[in-house]
């Protein structure tokens, strides 16, 4: 009965439009009054503890922070410019260049949304001018954006590492072969197209242009050792690289690039000035900038965003921590795998209703949300049948891309569609085939774990005990 009510409220509240975090969280109350013994105040108590037990997820926001210091900033610009001189020589180079800005972009980001409003608002007009069809360009960044949950750090793995009390370094180095490997399935697909349809190439710049736009580019790319070097090599934890990372962002956005902050638009070195003369007028302006406050204008509404961002995520969680409470004082799981156990379901027969039970929620929900519900329950099943939790981490992390891209809930449309003024229905149209390909990448990655576990494996040694 108990069971029954939980999700029929849960089902109930988001059919009338109600906010994910709060039908999770009313139908979770309702549960546990109805027939719990806890009471009001414990409640409380266990909101506060879902996120305050979980150290992984105090990561959340200082990766939202560092992600919108960078959107803001020039970063994704200068990343946009390395990636065109890089590859935009070949032909459809500019929409490859698009993906791997996508890709380097969100080694820095941890999100999918964020990842196409950086570089889909700079790059879909920018093919457009140059020859390619819009919705081409719309379809390409829109799938190349749900890189930013996969390519590590990655807000989702955080989640799911919480939930499933596995190890955040391991998920993120689970994510990197992976989310190499699609964006470089991306270029292929693209690469074939655009000789299919003659889509358009631009000349090389040169090394000199090429190195000058690197050079450019790496106060931001330098995040990605800071970030994955430190975690890789043990110096520091997801949760303490995510503030590095928040600090690194702010400072090279308002005193490195000058984006934004007190010294925007003075140029480290004017045209004609020596380096000598620039190096003391810096000496001076660093240290008057100073004594204004940082926090003011653009840097003030960046925070106040990233805030709000953090917040909302982390109210998801805590109300998903709290169904997921309920699932387990109800012993939900348990009886879910022992009658999913009994069908004698092989591994990769599991593996297909997983697949097919997140494609489906992935339409309806945010993934953060879907990750925290179904974690729980498809966690001890994956266990009992020897999969990898880490795997099965991924594989939950493709499928938030997947739904990503499709509607009614799917970020990444509602984002291309701002971009480009589109309608809904001709966001989805362009995204359509890339979706064909993703399903096609789900199958790749599910049914060939050592591409999952390789890394980890090769640097820590295996989840799971040798059978």
């Amino acid at each position: 009965m108990a069971t029954l009510t939980l999700f029929t409220l849960l089902i109930l509240t988001m059919l009338l439009g109600m906010p994910i975090a709060v039908a999770l969280g009313l139908s979770s109350v309702t549960t546990i009054l109805l027939f719990s013994n806890d009471s009001l105040a414990s409640l409380a108590l266990k909101l506060f503890e879902a996120t305050s037990e979980h150290y992984t997820l105090l990561a959340i926001p200082f990766f939202v922070l560092s992600s919108a210091f960078l959107s803001t900033g020039g970063v994704a610009k200068r990343i946009i410019n390395f990636a065109m001189d890089s590859v935009g020589h070949i032909r459809g180079g500019l929409a490859m260049a698009s993906v791997m800005a996508c890709m380097l972009f969100a080694a820095v980001c941890g999100s999918s949304p964020a990842t196409v409003a950086a570089i889909g608002s700079i790059v879909i007009a920018g093919m457009v001018r140059s020859g390619y069809p819009q919705a081409f360009a719309a379809g390409v960044i829109a799938n190349a954006g749900t890189l930013g949950i996969l390519i590590p750090p990655s807000i989702v793995m955080l989640v799911y590492a919480a939930a499933t009390e596995v190890s955040a370094s391991r998920m993120f180095m689970a994510g990197f072969l992976p989310g190499l490997m699609m964006g470089g399935l991306i270029m292929v697909v693209i690469y074939v197209v655009a000789r299919i349809k003659g889509l358009p190439s631009q000349p090389f710049p040169g090394v000199v242009t090429l190195l000058g736009s690197g050079g450019k580019a790496l106060g931001g790319l330098f995040l990605i050792i800071l970030v994955l070097g430190s975690i890789y090599g043990g110096i520091a934890s997801p949760t303490e690289a995510a503030a590095v990372a928040a600090v690194y962002a702010f400072f090279i956005a308002v005193y490195g690039y000058r984006d934004i902050g007190p010294l925007k638009g003075v140029a480290w070195r004017n045209e004609g000035e020596s380096l000598v003369a620039a190096s003391l007028r810096n000496l001076v302006l660093l240290p008057l900038s100073l004594l204004k406050s940082p926090f003011n204008g653009e840097v003030g509404h960046v925070v106040r965003d990233a805030a709000k961002v953090s917040i909302m995520l982390l109210f998801i969680i805590s109300n998903a921590m709290l169904f997921a409470h309920v699932l387990t004082s109800e012993r939900i799981p348990h009886a879910i795998a022992e009658t999913i156990i009994a069908w004698g379901l092989p591994a990769w027969g599991f593996l297909i209703v997983v697949n097919i039970l997140l494609l489906l929620a992935g339409n309806f929900m945010e993934p953060s949300a879907i990750v925290l519900i179904m974690a729980p329950i498809l966690f001890p099943i994956a266990m009992q049948l020897g999969i990898d939790p880490i795997h099965l981490g991924i594989i939950m992390v493709i499928n938030m891309e997947i739904g990503m891209l499709t509607p009614p809930v799917g970020l990444n449309l509602f984002v291309t569609a701002g971009i480009t003024g589109q309608s809904m229905g001709w966001v989805i149209r362009a995204c359509l085939p890339w979706v064909g390909f993703l399903l096609l990448f789900l199958m790749l990655i599910t049914y060939v774990p050592q591409i999952t576990l390789f890394l980890p494996e090769y640097l820590d040694g295996p989840s799971l005990p040798a059978p």
